[in-house]
Parts: structure tokens; sequence; C-alpha cells
């Protein structure tokens, strides 16, 4: 089990994206505002990773096969009310420096727009990076106000945060 702080943040795609997450039952301002163009929804959000409890750092190198999880709040701003969350899980794809980390999870927002929105990624990850690049999430669908959606969401670290731009069209 990989337990590497740059790899989960390197990894976050919400910081992205199959993972099997529910509704929460808070009521949540809109997660963001749509764009006004009739053919999608342009928006930003910021993850936080929350605190998985347990197991600590591993030591040694990542090995094909192996995989972590990890699973974000998401604000409008850094520090803000919580309008969703993220789950997400990566595989190690590829062993070395870079590793190949394929990723899937789900954001799940609450509010309008309101629903679930799938993606995953194949990251090229060095461990030993604590400054990791930004990097593109392929959506690869939704539910709710997002049923049928496409496009892409480019997550940029920034501090103890990920910015998250969600480019989706129907």
């Amino acid at each position: 089990m990989i337990r590497s702080t740059s790899l989960r943040r390197l990894g976050a795609l919400g910081a992205a994206t199959a993972a099997a997450v529910a509704l929460t039952t808070t009521t949540a301002a809109p997660a963001a505002p749509a764009a006004p163009a009739a053919d999608g929804f342009e928006f930003t959000l910021y993850a936080k990773e929350v605190p998985a409890g347990g197991g600590g750092e591993s030591g040694s190198a990542p090995e094909v096969g192996d995989s972590f999880a990890f699973a974000d709040d998401l604000s409008r701003t850094k520090g803000g009310e919580k309008v969703g969350r993220d789950g997400v899980v990566c595989t190690v794809a590829r062993a070395g420096n870079p590793a190949d980390l394929m990723c899937v999870g789900t954001f799940v927002l609450n509010g309008g727009p309101g629903g679930a929105i799938a993606g995953q990624t194949l990251l090229s990850a060095d461990p030993t990076d604590d400054s990791p690049a930004a990097f593109d999430i392929a959506v690869t669908g939704g539910t709710g106000d997002f049923k049928d959606v496409r496009g892409w969401i480019r997550s940029t670290p920034d501090g103890d945060y990920s910015k998250l731009e969600f480019h989706l069209t129907r």
C-alpha cells in the first residue's frame, strides 16, 4: 500500500474520479455558478484532502498493482463552505521514477448544479517531488445536473489545496 503524501497529492483528482460516493444530506449553497453557455458548465472548486487516519508513510518504492485511496472536501473558495466531496483510487500501472498511476474517482456536488461527475487520468508521478505539476482529468460521465457530461478538469496544486477547474459540455 502506498502512503506517500506527494503521490496522494499528485493523484488528487480532487484532488478525481469512479470511487462510489453518496450525496451528503447537508443543504449547501450552489456548488458553483454554471457558465451562461447553453452547452455546458465552467466553474472552479478547491479540494482539501480529508485525513484518513491509520497507517503512516511507506518507506518502500511503489510496485505495479499497489494502490491507495483518498477523499477531499470541495469548496468554492479555500477554506470556504463545503459544497461537495470526492473519492479517488489510484493504482500503480508502471513502477519506477516516474511511476505511472491510473486514478479514477467521483466528485459529488450539493446544491445547484448538483449530482456526481466521474473522471479518470493516467499520471506520471515522481515520488520524490513535493511540487507536482498541474494535470488534466478526463470527464467520463455524470448524474443529476451533470447527466451525460463530457469534458475535462484541470487540477493544479495550490498550497494545502488542489484548484479544480471544470470544463464540461453535453
